[in-house]
């Protein structure tokens, strides 16, 4: 198979990268690809197949919910789906108003959308945005103007707004100096928000696209405090730690913050249909009412609450409420294997959270260009497990359904990788 006539992949340079691997099936764990080979999806789809491929409790719901209502618009409509999954969300989140769009910079784009709004339906001039070093909010403008500045983002530099930065305090088995980089980040962001500040941003917990970065929970509380005390909105991007992925159901809850407003996409509807949701404190909803048609929040998409996404989310969320051990102990899962894994000297900063065990492979520079991610990724392919490294950042985010033994090959397959790295 070449490359499709008319195709256009992500992210994928034509002229340098392989020919893409064509897919006919899948079932649990595993890709299934046209010449017969199975693959472990180890990072499940790019983060969002949360039970399993073809997970038939999500697949029946689907289908009933097709025969009765596919799409309405919702401007002017609503219906049972739609309303449901806002009353179980609000409930798991303690956020009471859900906003719909399609995916997770839109999410994103809808809570920077309301916190700016909100403090000029006030009547305040709150200028100021403060987000961290590293972070990744997606690839739409408003989105990728909160994202740390880079190769991705450079053709679009004179489109992006200005925001203020502070460290992200990342840190790894052993860390002996995170408290001090916390003390640090710390410092900055009292001074970031001496400005008077909309809002403030963070993925809680971890920050993934820029590598699987990890900060302790205390951190994001003293940053949640800090953001009170000073006035502004929290805004919490949990679209890839939500539903499950940090050992929690929200990467907040785990972390004791409230935000005022939370981004979620990804495993919203476990991997099957593309929806994004912007849950928002009653404070925030109240003040986009009134008489004075300023004050709306001029914002939608087509497909909003599209009622066939709603009846995937509530059947997803219907199978990790009966079964919270499954994400509660998948830490415990990885840890020994990763323990073991770390001992080779190929291997650095070692971290773990929930689904997600993540190190940086010791060799050459750090960062997204360098080649020993797909040298890895042939390696494990070849080895029936699907990886996309994050350049020298390594890591695995399974579905909720993989067993012990196909855990076990992903290890392998990464063991094996590392002893061929030059």
């Amino acid at each position: 198979m070449g490359w499709h006539p008319h195709l256009w992949h992500p992210t994928t340079q034509v002229a340098t990268s392989p020919q893409p691997l064509r897919v006919r099936g899948a079932q649990g764990c595993e890709l299934e690809l046209d010449d017969g080979r199975r693959l472990i999806d180890a990072i499940s789809s790019w983060w969002v197949t949360l039970h399993g491929h073809s997970e038939p409790a999500i697949a029946a719901a689907i289908a009933r919910q097709a025969q009765r209502l596919e799409q309405v618009i919702f401007a002017n409509f609503s219906h049972e789906p739609a309303e449901t999954l806002a009353t179980r969300l609000s409930a798991l989140t303690g956020l009471p108003r859900l906003f719909f769009s399609d995916n997770g910079s839109t999410a994103v784009e809808v809570a920077l959308k309301i916190a700016w709004q909100w403090w000029a339906n006030q009547g305040e001039s709150r200028q100021r945005l403060i987000a961290f070093d590293g972070a990744y909010h997606g690839d739409t403008v408003g989105a990728m103007a909160l994202g740390e500045r880079s190769l991705f983002t450079a053709p679009f530099q004179r489109l992006l707004f200005d925001v203020a930065r502070v460290p992200w305090p990342h840190t790894h088995w052993g860390d002996n100096v995170v408290e001090s980089a916390e003390q640090q980040a710390l410092d900055q962001l009292d001074i970031a928000l001496q400005t008077p500040t909309a809002a403030v941003i963070l993925e809680p917990l971890l920050q993934g696209a820029s590598g699987m970065r990890l900060v302790r929970p205390a951190f994001v509380r003293a940053v949640a405090e800090r953001t009170r005390a000073a006035g502004a909105l929290l805004i919490a991007d949990e679209v890839m730690t939500g539903f499950g992925r940090t050992g929690c159901l929200f990467a907040c809850q785990k972390a004791g913050v409230q935000p005022d407003l939370m981004a979620l996409s990804k495993g919203l509807t476990g991997g099957f249909l593309p929806m994004g949701v912007t849950m928002a404190s009653e404070r925030l909803y109240q003040g986009f009412i009134g008489r004075d048609p300023a004050l709306t929040f001029f914002h939608g998409h087509s497909f909003t609450a599209n009622p066939l996404g709603c009846a995937a989310a509530l059947a997803s969320l219907d199978l990790l409420q009966a079964d919270p051990e499954r994400f509660q102990q998948f830490e415990a899962r990885h840890r020994p294997w990763l323990e073991q894994l770390a001992q080779h000297p190929r291997v650095g900063r070692p971290r773990c959270l929930g689904t997600i065990a993540a190190f940086d492979v010791v060799a050459g520079a750090s960062g997204y260009l360098n080649p020993v991610g797909k040298q890895i990724q042939r390696t494990c392919l070849d080895r029936g497990v699907y990886l996309r490294p994050l350049g020298n950042t390594v890591y695995l985010l399974p579905p909720l359904c993989i067993s012990e033994l196909q855990l076990q090959q992903c290890y392998d397959a990464l063991a094996i990788a590392l002893e061929q790295v030059g």
